[in-house]
C-alpha cells in the first residue's frame, strides 16, 4: 500500500473479526482451528526447543503465529523490545528471555482475552521486565524512539493500513533499530474485490 491508497476493508469491522477469531484461541487453545498452535506449531516453526521446554503451557497453548521472528536475529541482552500483537504473549516471554532482567518487553494486543492470559502468566513467571498494554498495531502505545528491536508474528497482515502500521513501527524504534517480523504475503496482486472481503482476511 502506499500513500493515498484506498483502505478498501473497514478496519473496525476487520478488528472485530480479528477479536472474534483469537478469542477463542485464548479461551479453548486445544480446539481446532484452520491454523496450527502451540507446542507443536513452534517446533515446526524452529523455536529452540530448551527456550520452549521452559515455558509453561499456559504461554505456549495459544500460539498462533506463521514464523519464527528470531530466526532473523537473537536479541541482545538489555534491548527494549516491543511485541505487536502478543496474543498470550509467547514470543513476548521469549523475547524477555533473551533480553534478560536488564531488558524490557512490551507486547500490545487487542484482545482482552489474550492480555489477561499473558498478564496472569508474567505473574506467573515473575517475569517483572515484561508487560502487556492494550492497543493497536496502527496506534501503538509506546513514546517515540522507545525500542532498540520491533517484533511482530502473523499480525501485520490482518491489519487494513499496513502503511499506518510501519509508519508507528518507524515512530517507536530508536535511530538504528530493527524490525523482525514474520508474516503472509502472496506475491501477486490482489483483486479489488477479494480485499473487501473480510472474511478472505481472516480465513
Amino acid at each position: 500500500m502506499t500513500a493515498g491508497e484506498e483502505v478498501l476493508v473497514d478496519p473496525d469491522m476487520l478488528r472485530a473479526q480479528v477479536r472474534d477469531k483469537y478469542r477463542a484461541v485464548a479461551l479453548e487453545p486445544h480446539a481446532t482451528f484452520h491454523f496450527h498452535t502451540g507446542r507443536p506449531l513452534a517446533a515446526r516453526l524452529g523455536y529452540d526447543a530448551a527456550a520452549v521446554g521452559a515455558l509453561p503451557d499456559r504461554a505456549v497453548e495459544s500460539f498462533a503465529g506463521v514464523g519464527n521472528p528470531f530466526s532473523l536475529r537473537t536479541l541482545q541482552r538489555g534491548e527494549r523490545v516491543i511485541d505487536i500483537g502478543s496474543g498470550a504473549g509467547f514470543d513476548s516471554f521469549i523475547a524477555a528471555d533473551q533480553v534478560g532482567s536488564t531488558g524490557h518487553v512490551v507486547g500490545i494486543d487487542m484482545t482482552a482475552e489474550m492480555l489477561a492470559k499473558s498478564r496472569a502468566t508474567a505473574v506467573e513467571m515473575d517475569a517483572t521486565h515484561v508487560e502487556f498494554r492494550e492497543g493497536l498495531a496502527e496506534q501503538l502505545p509506546v513514546d517515540d524512539g522507545w525500542a532498540e528491536a520491533v517484533i511482530s508474528n502473523g499480525v501485520i497482515n490482518l491489519c487494513a493500513d499496513k502503511r499506518a502500521v510501519f509508519d508507528e513501527i518507524r515512530r517507536v524504534l530508536r535511530p538504528g533499530g530493527v524490525l523482525q517480523f514474520a508474516d503472509i504475503a502472496n506475491g501477486r496482486p490482489v483483486p479489488p474485490e477479494a480485499l473487501r472481503d473480510i472474511d478472505l482476511w481472516t480465513g
